[in-house]
């Protein structure tokens, strides 16, 4: 049996019938493996050994009582626990970053997915990079001349923050938008991260195809399709989950990057597609697999699960 605890945001608030959180957490639950909840700002490293503050809890599928909550106890997580999910949602910003390093003192003698040594060295958009030949023209930079050098060259681009998640500052400039000059402005009044500028790629109007792969094997995908005139096809912020098929490209994508993953201990990654397109990487804690599992009946938190059990076993 083993003792798992979920590095998270409220579990209270998250929607029981689109969380991929809470998939993975009741397919523990159902397996008969105590679940420990915790913030990462309760970390506590003290002469070598990490501890938290936690809560053990008891799920139930019902809507707006989906919950049940342990008293409080004081967890050390190189001892009293076999997994660690780290899903706490991004920024990526340095709180994050501490956290990974965090946890890294305890991994792997304590399963940590994502390996997250390994999370703190794949930025979901420039872990995209390494990979010659499936991203559509993309500069990530902090320099406004670059920027706007590439603007010229390519017209129609989307511009949005290298560290930011769900959509958030996603904007499209065509070929004649003035505006890239003030917010690249915007942004460094706020951040020195540099951005990301891509080729707009036109396919984006029938969907961004999120492809789950668990330990480097895709097991399915959905199709997020944006709003009328909209960019960003985000769940977040109001794209609409379809079922899609994976395409030959798709699984040509996915056998370029599946070994690098695989070999990187990133066990649950989800992966964005435009088109032909490979536009992100995600390994902090992607989203999809409830409505891949409502669409197709593909269980990813599940498989997830027999990878864990294979590895600790091992």
């Amino acid at each position: 049996m083993l003792r798992v605890a979920i590095q998270m945001d409220p579990i209270e608030g998250v929607d029981i019938e689109s969380d991929t959180t809470w998939l993975q957490a009741m397919e523990a639950q159902n397996r008969g493996y105590p679940v420990w909840v915790y913030d990462f700002r309760t970390l506590a490293l003290e002469d070598g050994r990490l501890f938290c503050r936690a809560r053990p809890v008891t799920l139930r599928q019902r809507r707006g009582d989906h919950v049940a909550f342990g008293d409080w106890e004081k967890l050390d997580l190189g001892a009293d626990v076999d997994v660690i999910l780290m899903r706490q949602d991004p920024p990526f910003d340095m709180a994050y970053v501490t956290a990974t390093y965090l946890l890294e003192t305890v991994h792997p003698h304590t399963l940590v997915v994502n390996d997250p040594a390994e999370v703190r060295s794949a930025p979901e958009k420039l872990l995209a990079t390494r990979f010659s030949g499936l991203q559509p023209p993309t500069l990530i930079s902090a320099d406004p001349v670059a920027l706007d050098d590439f603007h010229v060259r390519h017209g129609d681009v989307v511009l949005k923050p290298l560290h930011g998640a769900a959509g958030s500052g996603v904007v499209r400039l065509k070929a004649d938008d003035p505006n890239l000059g003030a917010l690249v402005e915007i942004h460094a009044a706020a951040s020195r991260d540099p951005l990301v500028i891509q080729k707009f790629v036109p396919a984006v109007s029938k969907g961004d195809k999120r492809i789950i792969l668990i330990d480097g094997e895709p097991v399915g995908a959905i199709n997020r399709i944006p709003a009328a005139g909209a960019v960003r096809s985000n769940l977040r912020v109001g794209g609409v989950a379809a079922p899609v098929e994976l395409t030959a490209r798709d699984r040509e994508i996915c056998a370029a990057i599946g070994p690098t993953l695989k070999e990187r201990g990133l066990i649950f990654v989800g992966i964005d597609v435009i088109g032909d397109y490979l536009t992100e990487i995600n390994v902090t804690s992607p989203t999809g697999a409830q409505q891949l599992k409502r669409f197709t009946g593909v269980d990813a938190a599940a498989l997830m699960w027999d990878v864990i059990e294979r590895k600790r076993a091992a």
